[in-house]
């Protein structure tokens, strides 16, 4: 490996880290205020860092011209998906979170392979959920079925925004189509949570904290992402991107001090297979969308 690569390696390692770091402090927010307040505050501050991250002012002589069906969805699918994964970190732990989460995308990745032989990693992917699941107490092993329902939902919702923004691409608006989003998800999310708790929102002493995760799940990311993508190709990114359930539980292990089962870390590990395989996979065929998502 060179030194380029190697650098654009580190540089993916660092965005994954920063985000779980993200979502190790966003969940120990949630337990003192709830979590639709945590993801306004956080989209609230993206908003701002990534409109200047971008200098996305630049767009708005354009915006009469977009096509705001699919901005519309895959803004849509950015605000349903940060709600979601958070409602599952305020009742599941990180890492279990996170890798059910990531099913989403990896569901649309094996739907795009057509070979018999391929569903090897199918199994894979379903072994994973099946052993994810304490099925005999759930309670006694820290599992919510709700937070389950939240964390596959969040999935779901990554992959609508993978397929909608393979169509927003097409308008060539570049990096400009994320500033539309997270600022149309906190336009959208504000009076939602000004209704559901106004007085919340204004407890200052917890915007820090709340700044502080925008900066680590969205500007820090992105800008290492950046700088990884002209350095990798798009095998290489969806590769490692399958380290992400697993550097979740590292996070919710070393910062939250959460456990999870033997079981639950060969669930992870089946998940994480199923994704390596599953790019490798596509990228003898093609160059199919990365496991990239907005948060």
């Amino acid at each position: 490996m060179s030194n380029t690569q190697l650098t654009a390696v580190l540089y993916m390692v660092l965005s994954m880290v920063a985000y779980q770091i993200s979502a190790s402090f966003a969940k120990q927010l949630i337990e003192v205020l709830d979590p639709l307040t945590v993801v306004t505050l956080r989209l609230c501050f993206a908003s701002i860092l990534i409109v200047v991250m971008f200098r996305s002012w630049k767009i708005i002589k354009r915006l009469p011209y977009l096509k705001w069906k699919d901005l519309l969805f895959y803004s849509g699918s950015v605000c349903l998906m940060n709600v979601l994964f958070y409602a599952s970190l305020g009742k599941l732990p990180q890492g279990i979170a996170v890798g059910l989460e990531f099913l989403g995308p990896l569901t649309l990745a094996l739907l795009s392979i057509k070979r018999k032989s391929d569903y090897i990693w199918v199994g894979l992917a379903i072994l994973g959920v099946a052993l994810m699941v304490p099925w005999q107490d759930a309670n006694q092993h820290n599992f919510s079925y709700l937070g389950a329902a939240f964390a596959l939902g969040a999935g779901v919702c990554w992959a609508i925004y993978i397929y909608f923004g393979q169509r927003v691409v097409r308008q060539n608006i570049g990096m400009h189509a994320l500033s539309i989003a997270i600022v149309l998800s906190a336009m959208l999310m504000l009076p939602i949570s000004l209704v559901h708790n106004p007085t919340a929102l204004v407890q200052f002493q917890y915007w820090p904290q709340a700044l502080m995760i925008a900066l680590l799940a969205t500007a820090i990311p992105y800008a290492l992402d950046l700088m990884a993508l002209k350095r990798l190709t798009k095998l290489s990114y969806g590769t490692l991107s399958s380290l992400s359930p697993a550097l979740g539980a590292l996070a919710g292990w070393l910062l939250l001090k959460e456990q999870i089962t033997l079981l639950q870390s060969v669930a992870l590990l089946c998940i994480m297979i199923a994704s390596v395989g599953v790019t490798f996979r596509s990228g003898q065929k093609t160059d199919l969308p990365n496991h990239e998502k907005v948060k």
